[in-house]
């Protein structure tokens, strides 16, 4: 398995190691497009945190690489060198790019290609120059004394080499992907950052997909993370107000990496009116920018529909990874309102522990404390379309979202939802357009981090058979014409069909076309 692919898909902590949510999504373009053949390079932190594949490769992928970024911080032994004061006049543009953008101004497709076609190569800036030359050491000790002399240079010069190793390691496997006529990566950050290298030392088309804002999510994840050793200087008005200098050059850095992403990709494409609207805000140019909502087959669903029982189900399902981002914790506590409403209610947390199993420790404990041991089930992974007719309402937590699947999926099998107010899931209950509101809602949308509204809203939902039956059928109807897989995936042909063309592989582009 190790072949030339029409598409190379860049996947960063997701599939094939990873299910549901985006994992799923991917295997079902890979599964739905047989007429194209897929080159996966799969990116992870890492490699402990991953236990195998959860998916089963279709007979269309044709290529598997797997990296982890941690393992790019493995220092070798010390040896001091001089360092090639040109190259790292050009390094210099590139990392100052990526720690703040929007003072240096767009990254060039040719400085781009420059940098990385040289790095960890011959004549180029090795990892060793990075880690132990003089000229290395000059930069770090220039920057520490012009943006943070205040805070601890230990501190600093640590941050600067944990940021950038991975840049080396990103350099030697983007020397060795192997061919393929276009690219597509599904997130910025990391995986981005390879489109963007492929794309520029190639000279080949780049496709970004973004469910959900990986800078955002990244912002959130870095404001409160405890391995940063830099002091919050007091409170303000916004998520990254009062934080220290080394945390918001962590940010910024994430930050650089989503535009130079945005420079290179095209199309850019979300799922929803208000994500095209954060990318325009992080630099994403307009006349690239397309949405394409997500699509669920809802053949699929048609026997979990059939196999609903006369009476609505006391079960409450969360359906999703148990992480702090879907906050499983605001679930089990508006189970206690539940409960207390209705008293025969279950609620079943559906989805791996396996990503943070503190976390789930955490929420187990959770369970115990508030009194609900055999209200509150852990069920570990499922089959989704077997499950679904058991259960009355689907409640998402989050506190960050794009366009959840599982909220459609559940639609498809007749189960109404309660959702935080996050990403496209205003839309998904409510309606977008005049004849999708026109539907009626599908359920409730509440406030974030409130479980006592989440609760009534179960319970008005459960406790009134009306109710209940009015919100499903607008659930169904609302999937079925707006929300299919086929309206998805002739979008995601034409997109293919173009990035093929522009790579000169015409008569693989028209067979898509025509697929």
């Amino acid at each position: 398995m190790d072949k030339a692919a029409d598409i190379c898909l860049l996947l960063e902590g997701t599939y094939p190691y990873v299910r549901g949510g985006v994992s799923s999504w991917v295997h079902q373009i890979i599964t739905k497009l047989p007429e194209l053949t897929f080159s996966l390079v799969f990116l992870g932190g890492s490699r402990k945190d991953y236990e195998g594949q959860r998916y089963q490769l279709p007979d269309n992928v044709v290529h598997l690489e797997t990296h982890y970024m941690a393992e790019s911080l493995v220092s070798s032994r010390a040896a001091r060198r001089r360092g090639d004061a040109e190259q790292f006049v050009r390094m210099r543009k590139m990392h100052e790019f990526l720690r703040d953008p929007d003072v240096e101004g767009s990254m060039s497709r040719d400085l781009l290609a420059r940098v990385f076609g040289s790095i960890s190569r011959q004549g180029g800036i090795t990892r060793e120059d990075f880690l132990y030359s003089d000229e290395s050491w000059k930069y770090v000790r220039e920057q520490h004394y012009l943006h943070c002399a205040e805070d601890s240079f230990v501190d600093y010069f640590w941050t600067v080499r944990i940021m950038h190793a991975p840049l080396f390691k990103l350099a030697e496997i983007a020397h060795n992907v192997p061919r393929a006529s276009a690219f597509h990566t599904v997130s910025t950050g990391y995986a981005g950052l390879m489109g963007a290298v492929l794309a520029g030392t190639r000279s080949l088309p780049l496709i970004l997909s973004e469910h959900g804002i990986y800078t955002k999510e990244r912002t959130i994840d870095l404001a409160q993370a405890e391995w940063i050793s830099d002091a919050i200087r007091g409170l303000g008005g916004s998520l990254t107000e009062g934080l220290g200098y080394i945390r918001k050059l962590w940010i910024r850095f994430f930050e650089g990496l989503g535009r130079l992403t945005y420079q290179m990709a095209d199309p850019i494409v979300s799922l929803y009116e208000g994500n095209r609207q954060r990318q325009l805000n992080d630099g994403a140019p307009e006349e690239r920018t397309v949405i394409i909502p997500n699509g669920v087959n809802v053949a699929r669903f048609e026997q979990a529909l059939a196999d609903r029982a006369s009476e609505v189900p006391k079960v409450v399902g969360f359906i999703g990874r148990l992480v702090p981002i879907k906050d499983v914790k605001t679930f089990i506590r508006a189970m206690g309102t539940v409960c207390t409403e209705i008293p025969d209610a279950e609620g079943w947390l559906i989805g791996s522990s396996e990503e943070e199993p503190e976390y789930t420790a955490d929420c187990e404990a959770l369970v115990e404390s508030l009194g609900l041991s055999g209200k509150v089930k852990f069920l570990g992974f499922q089959n989704v379309a077997e499950i679904l007719p058991k259960l009355g309402v689907v409640v998402l937590t989050s506190i960050s979202e794009a366009l959840p699947l599982v909220i459609l999926e559940g639609f498809a099998a007749g189960v109404p939802a309660v959702t935080t107010d996050v990403g496209a899931c205003r839309e998904l209950i409510e309606g977008r357009l005049p004849e999708d509101r026109a539907l009626g809602s599908a359920g409730s949308v509440v406030p974030i981090a409130d479980p006592e509204a989440s609760g009534r809203a179960v319970v008005a939902l459960l406790g009134d058979e009306g109710e209940w039956k009015r919100a499903q059928g607008a659930a169904i109807a609302r999937v079925n014409r707006f929300y299919t897989e086929p309206v998805m995936m002739n979008a995601y042909r034409d997109i293919y069909a173009d990035a093929l063309r522009k790579a000169g592989a015409d008569e693989v582009a028209a067979r898509v076309a025509t697929s």
